[in-house]
């Protein structure tokens, strides 16, 4: 399949995509696990919330998003990669209240004021700048009001104060969005699209960290 943006990584296909939960888990010496975790843990999702999953990958974080509702709650996980979608399919067997469609996050879509949550992991950071406000728009409109967009992305932070152990591993590891990327100031830019109210937790030696805005 052709990428959308040749120069972005997180396009995940081939190889990549079949085994991307394992080569998450080798990537981070076996602590990938145990930070999705941490971090679904804090955004205090209810039992009764309805949740969008942007860029949901192989449905491992909508999974771990559902243990905290109930069968009468939903997840939508929206994801291009027919390689993702299938590995979302077989793990969401057993759950009718979970679902995935083949759909695109950075052109405007369709919800309005459907969902309690908004969720996006580590595919933000991905895109041109302009095209991530599409993002964040489409994530404004589908959240009810009150509602809340979660980021789980990189932090702000100085590249050149980077500790070199994580530094080589970002230079090469990442796509010239990401270095785009960690320069912004993500609260304002949620500001100016409306957004309120921030909550952040940080991992990683707070080079990640997890944004909730309200709308």
């Amino acid at each position: 399949m052709k990428k959308f943006y040749p120069d972005s990584k997180v396009e995940v296909q081939g190889f990549s995509a079949k085994f991307y939960d394992h080569l998450m888990n080798i990537m981070t010496f076996g602590g990938y696990n145990t930070f999705i975790k941490k971090a679904i843990h804090s955004m205090k999702i209810d039992q009764n919330d309805k949740i969008l999953d942007f860029g949901a990958g192989t449905g491992r974080n909508a999974l771990l998003m559902n243990k905290y509702l109930s069968e009468k709650s939903e997840i939508l996980g929206l994801e291009i990669s027919d390689y993702m979608i299938s590995q979302f399919e077989k793990k969401i067997r057993r759950f009718d209240n979970v679902k995935v469609l083949k759909k695109r996050i950075d052109e405007p879509l369709d919800y309005k004021d459907e969902f309690d949550k908004v969720f996006i992991s580590f595919v933000l950071h991905g895109f041109p700048h302009q095209v991530r406000k599409i993002v964040i728009q489409n994530a404004f409109k589908a959240l009810k009001p009150g509602g809340t967009f979660f980021i789980l992305d990189y932090n702000e932070f100085d590249l050149n104060n980077m500790s070199l152990i994580f530094r080589i591993p970002f230079k090469i590891v990442e796509c010239p969005y990401a270095f785009d990327f960690i320069e912004k100031d993500w609260k304002q830019i949620l500001s100016d699209a409306e957004f309120r109210d921030y909550e952040e937790y940080l991992f990683f030696h707070k080079y990640v960290r997890l944004l909730g805005a309200k709308k």
